[in-house]
């Protein structure tokens, strides 16, 4: 079960929906709730986004989730699509504050909260002193994904990353950002196969490849995708590139994703428009194409 960070909504979303409220719910607090009621469904965000969380309090939040489900939690953490929202969040601080280097010296906060045993940090956006982080996490390492699929993400999940989560990408491309990865947490010093390939995808599925394309093109999704062509995902790849078709064509996609080094498709997307249709997705993946990946 995977939530993600909001505190606005995006403006192609009030364009579609202009008379219904933005209703969506703190993740932390929801999987804390979820994991109350549960034993075994992992947890995770996807993602939370880091500049707009203070990391003493965001690790002592992560920690406390992943005492409570038993180490269960997993946290990606991700500079966040819409720069309108962190404006929104911190307006004429935000304004003046560069997200990359928020993220950066967050992520060094994080590192150090997770492992010292005493926690100092003094920097440009972040300071705290002799911050005493306990218990610490039941999963150790604590599982900390990096979101996001340019070179600046791929050398944040390197250095820091138990895991990495992009967001679809054309599959030369994934192939070729996977190798990269590698290769930078050899030169850290790591070993390559510590951190999880876990990219988001989207689940279309329907009789044949065609109906299915037809019907992600008629969701709301799409609006979502071209709200985000300015960070450089070429939309004519979206069908291709996302798991939409029958079972078969899906089950084939899948294959192909493993065989260059994918471990795990992760915070899956069910574009519907009803909760009914959406259920009707799950199940049939579920029992159509998930039942059959080994």
């Amino acid at each position: 079960m995977w939530g993600n960070d909001h505190i606005t909504t995006q403006d192609y979303v009030r364009d579609l929906f202009p008379n219904t409220p933005p209703n969506f719910y703190e993740p932390l607090v929801t999987l804390a709730a979820i994991g109350a009621v549960t034993t075994k469904l992992k947890l995770g965000t996807a993602l939370c986004v880091l500049p707009m969380r203070d990391p003493v309090y965001l690790a002592k939040q992560a920690i406390t989730l992943d005492q409570m489900s038993n180490g269960r939690f997993i946290m990606a953490v991700g500079l966040g699509a819409y720069r309108e929202e962190f404006l929104a969040w911190g307006g004429s601080r935000a304004a003046k504050a560069r997200r990359g280097e928020m993220m950066d010296e967050a992520l060094t906060a994080l590192d150090m909260l997770f492992q010292q045993k005493s926690a100092t940090h003094e920097g440009k956006y972040y300071s705290f002193k002799g911050v005493e982080m306990f218990p610490k996490s039941v999963a150790q390492p604590f599982p900390l994904y990096i979101g996001g699929h340019n070179l600046e993400a791929i050398e944040r999940a390197a250095k820091y990353g138990q895991g990495w989560l992009p967001g679809w990408r054309p599959l030369a491309e994934l192939e070729e950002r996977i190798a990269s990865l590698k290769r930078r947490a050899a030169e850290l010093g790591r070993n390559p196969a510590d951190i999880e390939i876990a990219p988001q995808f989207s689940v279309t599925i329907d009789k044949t490849l065609e109906a299915a394309e037809k019907r992600y093109m008629e969701s709301g999704l799409v609006a979502h995708r071209v709200s985000l062509a300015y960070t450089g995902r070429d939309l004519s790849h979206q069908v291709v590139a996302n798991l939409v078709g029958s079972p078969d064509v899906i089950l084939e996609k899948v294959a192909k994703l493993k065989s260059i080094g994918i471990d795990h498709c992760s915070a899956l997307m069910f574009p519907a428009d009803t909760v009914s249709e959406m259920n009707e997705q799950v199940e049939w993946f579920a029992k159509d194409v998930m039942a059959k990946v080994s």
